[in-house]
Formats: structure tokens, sequence, C-alpha cells
């Protein structure tokens, strides 16, 4: 059994990796659903959480259903750190994540994210500041290192265990290479299997097929695996994965009922929480993925990226559903 902290996560736990603008309570709670085990709130500014910024507080929220869940702050200041970790405590997560792994520009120049990577002694002590300020379990994502010449993931991870974290999630590549190129799962294997390192390690980069899933787990010896992009419109994808781990076996795709349903809870989710402008426009990104392979669907996904009226997006569902119902199932990945 897989544990963080008092936390049991299963016996081989699929999470769902923190991302900007998707991983929110609507799509979260579609994962769930279809068995992810662990999730991950979106990236959260310790600067904005201190300063009480709607956006940043608004990341804190949990639906019941998505426990057990680990909120996850960025930040380069310890003064902040330690204050939004207090912060993070109240909204009662199972888990505090810190994320050393975003290599987006406007975080990285600010040596947050995967830029603390240029400085693993400045990392270690951050670290180890949140570890001692909380009664969270804390644990850390991030990258292999900065570029190729300085891969210090091995370092990182004897020493983050040493100040205390409680599980270690790697995403194989540096964040020079951004989301480009394959991921270096070889590296992520190691560490997991170095015999001195004693908190679950889990791998990310990659994983978009139940064969995968499979393939890495029993080559590179993790103890879980993240999914990120390839749950954005797919969230049976954790099923699927977790039904080939049990059988061998594909399970069937999700029909067009099932496809247009998720869509349907997703939209009416995000009406509830972001409200009705925030919630359509946030929506737009995930329809093409929803209805991947379907032929022709141009014609309503133009409407579903451009109307702002709920009720007409909603008769759209219902349009598309009518439309493609004696269609063929067809995997999304």
């Amino acid at each position: 059994m897989v544990k963080v902290g008092e936390h049991e996560l299963g016996e081989f736990p699929l999470l769902l990796a923190p991302m900007e603008d998707v991983s929110d309570p609507p799509f979260r709670s579609l994962c769930k659903k279809q068995g992810c085990d662990v999730m991950y709130t979106e990236f959260i500014s310790v600067e904005g959480l201190i300063r009480d910024a709607t956006k940043s507080v608004e990341k804190l929220d949990i639906y019941p259903e998505e426990r057990p869940i680990g909120i996850q702050i960025f930040g380069a200041e310890i003064d902040s750190m330690e204050r939004a970790a207090e912060i993070v405590e109240e909204a009662q997560p199972e888990i505090l994540d810190i994320n050393f792994g975003c290599p987006v520009k406007k975080v990285v120049c600010k040596m947050a994210g995967a830029g603390i990577l240029q400085d693993i002694d400045r990392m270690v002590k951050l670290t180890e500041a949140i570890v001692k300020r909380t009664s969270l379990p804390v644990t850390v994502k991030t990258r292999l290192g900065w570029d190729d010449d300085s891969i210090k993931i091995k370092e990182v991870a004897d020493r983050l265990q040493d100040v205390g974290i409680q599980a270690l999630s790697i995403h194989g590549r540096t964040r020079k290479q951004m989301y480009k190129g394959e991921a270096d799962w070889q590296l992520i294997g190691e560490i997991a299997q170095d015999p001195k390192i004693h908190i679950p390690i889990f791998g990310n980069g990659d994983i978009n097929s139940p064969e995968k899933a499979e393939l890495y787990k029993n080559k590179y010896g993790v103890q879980g695996i993240m999914i990120g992009r390839a749950a954005i419109g797919n969230p049976w994808i954790f099923r699927e994965i977790k039904h080939y781990f049990a059988t061998g076996e594909h399970l069937a795709p999700p029909t067009i009922q099932e496809r247009v349903e998720a869509a349907r809870e997703h939209l009416t989710r995000s009406l509830e929480w972001k409200g009705e402008r925030v919630g359509v426009v946030e929506m737009r990104r995930h329809y093409t993925n929803y209805f991947k392979g379907l032929p022709n669907v141009k014609q309503f996904r133009q409407i579903l990226v451009t109307e702002y009226e709920p009720a007409t997006l909603f008769a759209t569902l219902e349009e598309l559903e009518a439309h493609y119902a004696s269609y063929e199932p067809v995997t999304l990945a």
C-alpha cells in the first residue's frame, strides 16, 4: 500500500497532474469519478495567497468527493511560502505539494517553479522550512534538472527526502525541454529503485495509453504514475488503465452518450463554480478533446467555442449526441 503521511493511496495510485487552467474542481471531479486516486489543484501563487488575491484563493476550493487531494503552491521566498502554507493548512487538504517544475518563463524568472533547479541549496532550504511549518505531509513535483548539463535529480531526491518530504513526483524532462522531446523515464526509474530512497516516487511524462502505463510501471519500478495532458477531455483514461492492469484487456472506449454527458457535467459545474461568463469561456479548451475523432464535428464545435449563452451550448450538446447516436466509439488517446 502506497502512503503519503497517514493517507493510503492504493497499491499503485494514478494521479492527476496539476495543470494551470485545467485541473480545477469541475475537471477534477470527472477524473475522480473515472478512477483517479489522487489529484492536485492548479498551482497557486504564494504571493497571491498571502495578499488574498481572488484568483489564488479560489483555487483552494475542494469538492468533498475529490479527496484525497493535494494543494500545490509555488514561490521563491521562504517567508511567503511559510505564510502560504498556513493558509493552505486551513483549507484542510490531505497533502501540501510544492511546485519545483513549472517551466513557464514568468514563473522561472522569479526563481520559482523549475527556476529553483538552478540553486539546489535554496530548493532544499525552502522545502525544509515548509516541512517544519506545517502539519500536512509535504510532497514535491519537479523535473530532472535545469538542462542536460545540470541534471541533479538524484541529489534532489536524496536531499529532499532528508528534510522530510513524503513523496516526490518527477517529470522526465528538463526545464529547457519544456514539453518537447520524449520524457526520460530511465532516470526516474533509477531513483524509484534506489535502495536509499524510501519515499514514494511517482513518474510523470508521456503516459497516454494503458499499455504504456503498464510498461512503465513494470520497467521502471515507480510507486505510481501521474497523468497530465492525456487526461484533458479524456477522464476515462484512469478507468481504462486500471482495467488494463487488472485484466490485460482494453476497456471499450467511451460512448457518444458518455462523452456528451461528461461535457455537459463539466459545463454545468464550470458555470456553478466560475460564474456564467468565465465558466463558458474556460470550457472552450475542452470541447475539441471531448469530441476528438468524430467525423465532420466542426459544425458543432464552432458553436461550442464561440457561443456565450449556456442554453444554446446545452442544446448544441444534445444535438451532437443525437447526430452521432449510432457512431461507433473510438479510442480517444
